[in-house]
């Protein structure tokens, strides 16, 4: 799943340095080829899930529609470059590596796989806040090359709380994960650990 484990951010600057040279150079008609191609892909991988079995194929597919999504994704942002592009790639991945991870899941039991569904989770909110407060910050600081020394500040704090935002978001996930942990204990045991989560996260 290496091709869906690129850092967001990593992406996100990407695309804003070559993301428009290759959007004003590529015409519908190589729109359309890549889109073929990203469709062929996805046909391929899934015959190779074919000579698996039981969740060791569920596994798979879910892997090649994760490639296939962002695959569509990436490329729609690299046609119509904007910052709702960036932000719906980012997003992508986030649903795709959750659906991977959420299916990995399925190898474990008991609090062990609650756990893990959990921490998938929580993996899916923090790709989820990274994307928006990227998307936030990029139309903010948009906005302030555009204004009055008032109105940047403005920008700049509606960046600032964009993060903030997806920092509580992220904290409240982990959190959930740490509490779900504690349910394989009991009694004073699991009082102890519910109550070590909630001042690790302020609770």
């Amino acid at each position: 799943m290496n091709k869906l484990t690129i850092s967001f951010f990593t992406l996100a600057v990407s695309l804003v340095f070559s993301v428009n040279a290759m959007a004003q150079n590529m015409s519908k008609d190589e729109y359309k080829a890549a889109e073929k191609h990203i469709a062929a892909e996805y046909k391929l991988d899934k015959t190779k899930c074919d000579s698996l079995a039981d969740n060791a194929k569920d596994i798979c597919q879910a892997e090649a529609k994760g490639k296939n999504k962002v695959g569509k994704a990436e490329l729609e942002a690299q046609y119509k470059p904007s910052k709702k592009a960036t932000y719906e790639v980012g997003v992508t991945k986030a649903e795709a590596d959750y659906a991977v991870a959420k299916e990995k899941c399925d190898d474990k039991a008991g609090n062990d796989k609650d756990v893990c569904v959990k921490e998938a989770k929580a993996a899916l909110v923090r790709g989820k806040a990274d994307a928006k407060a990227q998307m936030k910050t990029s139309e903010a600081n948009a906005t302030a090359k555009e204004a009055t020394s008032d109105a940047r500040m403005k920008a700049q704090e509606k960046g600032s709380e964009a993060h903030q935002d997806a920092t509580a978001a992220k904290r409240d996930a982990d959190y959930k994960v740490e509490i779900e942990k504690c349910n394989k204990f009991a009694g004073d045991a699991k009082d102890q650990c519910v109550a070590r989560a909630k001042t690790q996260f302020g609770k």
